[in-house]
């Protein structure tokens, strides 16, 4: 069914270089059945119609309700405004208003009447959202909308040290027009570089290396969503690098250290230990979309918080830094192994609950489903996780 989509209104300022019009535009690329309308083109005769105000934005999550809605007018949660309406064609008559008597008829909702807080893809939950675009706001909503782009559940450095680094450097790149692409692409070099001077021994510059691709590795998708470029091409070319380099990193570090260890035969049995769990681990978080239709790591509150320090690659390279500085590069591989081994058993034993569960007729569920948003007091782990706001309360 097609929908008929016409912007009303317009605003000259900049959202991470895109006015208002420009970002709708973008979003709507999306949507199959949206056509777009021109400027000043008038109504159709019959059909589906949504109107939306060109200077405001709005949650991706809004506008997909929008979509589905029959005849509601949305309105601003902070002063009843209405930003948007669905409805057919003949409710409108000739002339597209948001105000007075063409609202007549039509149910008044808010962003969080027509869609969810929890985000499955980004595994986190907060209140969707709508806000105006103005001069005072513009900046608090750059930032806001970085962080609203932002993964609620993953490890504690992309959680807590990237941020704000990452946030100027997304503010630099999408000032000089640069594409997330371009982004990953380096962050492709890095990746090879870093392998290339861990694998001949000059651990320094491979660490430097690494950790730059890894900040890079949060910037890239912070950039696609902001500057709304995200592409089928582009989220393949960047989760492609991250499920497939870590590994590799590791045996290039044994074999830069396989001189000076002097035992090849224990190099080798640590090796495999890492590229066995590692691959066991990535298939019990695959095969537990078999239990539930979301990411294992939204199940239980443990399981988040497990997330944080699990043995990723930022996790695991923290600990090859630490006893690379303190010269013991072995022992680092060694704590590696060790740590990799011991969370992929975490996974497994998860995994093995949640078919245990399913099989008694239990359903599991994401906590972060059941966390109440408005809810005056909240746990540390719940104001972690879910920040209980949208963007346009920051």
């Amino acid at each position: 069914m097609t929908i008929h989509v016409h912007l009303l209104g317009d605003c000259h300022l900049r959202i991470w270089g895109l006015t208002p019009r420009q970002r709708l535009e973008r979003m709507l690329r999306g949507y199959p059945e949206a056509q777009l309308a021109e400027p000043g083109q008038p109504l159709p005769a019959s059909g589906e119609v949504l109107l939306l105000r060109a200077d405001y934005v709005y949650d991706d999550r809004v506008l997909q309700g929008l979509m589905s809605a029959k005849r509601v007018a949305l309105q601003d949660p902070r002063d009843g405004t209405v930003v948007a309406a669905r409805a057919d064609a003949s409710h409108w008559g000739h002339e597209p208003r948001l105000e007075g008597a063409a609202l007549e008829g039509l149910t008044l909702v808010q962003p969080e009447t027509v869609a969810e807080g929890l985000q499955s893809e980004l595994r986190k939950s907060d209140r969707p959202w709508v806000a105006p675009v103005t001069s005072s706001n513009r900046r608090r909503l750059e930032k806001a909308l970085f962080n609203g782009a932002y993964k609620g559940v993953t490890d504690f450095i992309t959680r807590w040290v990237w941020p704000t680094p990452a946030r100027k450097v997304t503010a630099w790149c999408a000032y000089l027009g640069l594409k997330p692409n371009h982004v990953t692409a380096l962050s492709y070099v890095l990746t090879v570089l870093a392998g290339y001077w861990f694998w001949q021994g000059d651990y320094g510059w491979g660490l430097l290396a690494g950790w730059i691709m890894t900040f890079l590795d949060t910037v890239d998708g912070k950039l696609a969503r902001v500057t709304i470029t995200s592409s089928k091409f582009g989220n393949l070319f960047d989760h492609a690098l991250d499920l497939v380099h870590p590994p590799f990193w590791y045996l290039a570090w044994g074999v830069g250290l396989g001189a000076a260890w002097h035992f090849e035969t224990a190099v080798n049995t640590v090796i495999a230990v890492i590229f066995a769990g590692y691959i066991a681990g990535r298939l019990c978080e695959g095969a537990f979309r078999f239990v539930a239709p979301f990411s294992m790591f939204i199940w239980r509150p443990f399981d988040s918080v497990n997330r944080l320090f699990t043995a990723r690659r930022n996790p695991n390279l923290l600990i090859l830094t630490l006893f690379w500085m303190a010269g013991r590069g072995d022992t680092g591989l060694v704590l590696v192994a060790a740590w990799t081994l011991v969370s992929t058993l975490v996974l497994a034993v998860r995994l093995a609950w949640g078919g245990f569960l399913r099989n008694r007729g239990v359903q599991p569920e994401p906590w972060l489903s059941r966390v109440d948003a408005r809810a005056s007091s909240r746990s540390t782990i719940e104001k972690w996780f879910a920040p209980g706001m949208g963007p346009a309360d920051v």
